[in-house]
């Protein structure tokens, strides 16, 4: 068995038509007919299904209006968000064998879906064709793949929760690290299928440590799940300045981060100027640069959001930007103490 990519991300919302025009709208997805099979899972006359995508990342959204339809149930346990990850792989019987060989609860075995991160399942699919190229006079692609999902866990569920991954879904763990933010802790690990395409990064809480946004994230969210997705790109300016045109509201980051930058990694590929004007972060490591940067999560209960990303030839997730961020507002809220 192996895993290849992330076929699509099954999203439950209370509308699937609306949730779909805001992705195309805001992030420059298309909406695409879903197939027969995607459709046979979920709709009704109370169910709707929507797919949109973007270069090779697809959203199947599913909303009910009976409060007895699972989608619903999922929806008024956790409010919207992530309640699936299809993985395709060349041979999904055979990848569905060995996850429940390897101690996966099969929850659907016509369906190929096994219980995953709390009420996040997970979905294995045939191989999916290429996503066309856009035609001449379409709108330059913005976004290009699922550069990895985070998933929050419950303290105590994370090496468990490799081992799953590790065993029954043929992934290897190639990043760990205990990060700490002021008073507050997190312990992480990044596992990824041998093709590459598909990565999770896993966070549990220290509970030792005051609590902070994982411990709000499980409050909230009621359990595990997908805090965020993360959508590579090619051009992280261009993408930015172009969503945020659309009305997209980005974090913000205090101009002290970058006053600090070329201290702290010496010369950047996106200009300074260009990182501080558009609130993008950056980082590096042994392979090269990552620029990253957050959408403000429109998600009633704060449990999803969106981040963008551009990798010229980092391997890592930022997480040094945590640090650096916390120090920036320390400094920002000294220097207005003065």
């Amino acid at each position: 068995m192996s895993i290849q990519s992330i076929a699509h991300v099954e999203y439950h919302c209370a509308d699937a038509d609306a949730t779909a025009a805001e992705l195309c709208a805001d992030y420059g997805f298309t909406a695409v007919p879903p197939e027969p099979d995607q459709l046979a899972a979920a709709e009704s006359a109370h169910a709707r299904t929507a797919l949109v995508q973007q270069g090779t990342i697809r959203f199947l959204l599913r909303s009910a209006t009976d409060p007895a339809h699972p989608v619903a149930r999922y929806a008024a346990r956790h409010g919207e968000g992530v309640a699936a990850l299809a993985l395709s792989c060349p041979d999904p019987q055979a990848a569905l064998d060995r996850a429940e060989r390897h101690g996966a609860r099969v929850l659907d075995r016509a369906g190929g879906l096994v219980a995953g991160f709390g009420d996040t399942a997970l979905r294995f699919v045939p191989e999916a064709p290429a996503a066309p190229e856009p035609a001449d006079g379409d709108s330059p692609r913005l976004l290009d793949a699922l550069d990895h999902a985070a998933i929050c866990l419950p303290a105590g569920e994370l090496a468990d929760a490799v081992r799953f991954c590790e065993a029954a879904l043929g992934m290897h763990r190639i990043f760990g690290e205990y990060i700490e933010v002021g008073e507050q802790a997190m312990d992480s690990s990044v596992v990824q299928s041998a093709s590459g395409e598909v990565t999770f990064t896993l966070i549990e809480p220290d509970t030792t440590r005051r609590p902070g946004q994982i411990d709000t994230f499980l409050a909230d969210h009621e359990g595990a799940g997908v805090q965020h997705l993360a959508f590579r790109t090619g051009d992280i300016a261009t993408a930015v300045r172009t969503i945020r045109d659309r009305g997209v509201a980005f974090l913000t980051t205090p101009g002290t981060y970058y006053d600090a930058l070329t201290e702290r990694l010496g010369g950047t590929a996106i200009p300074v100027e260009t990182l501080r004007e558009l609130d993008v972060l950056v980082d590096q490591d042994h392979g090269g640069q990552l620029f990253q940067i957050f959408a403000r999560s429109t998600h009633p209960r704060r449990t999803y959001f969106v981040e963008l990303i551009e990798r010229q030839g980092a391997g890592t997730f930022g997480t040094a930007n945590i640090k650096a961020l916390y120090e920036a507002v320390e400094r920002q809220r000294a220097a207005a103490s003065v």
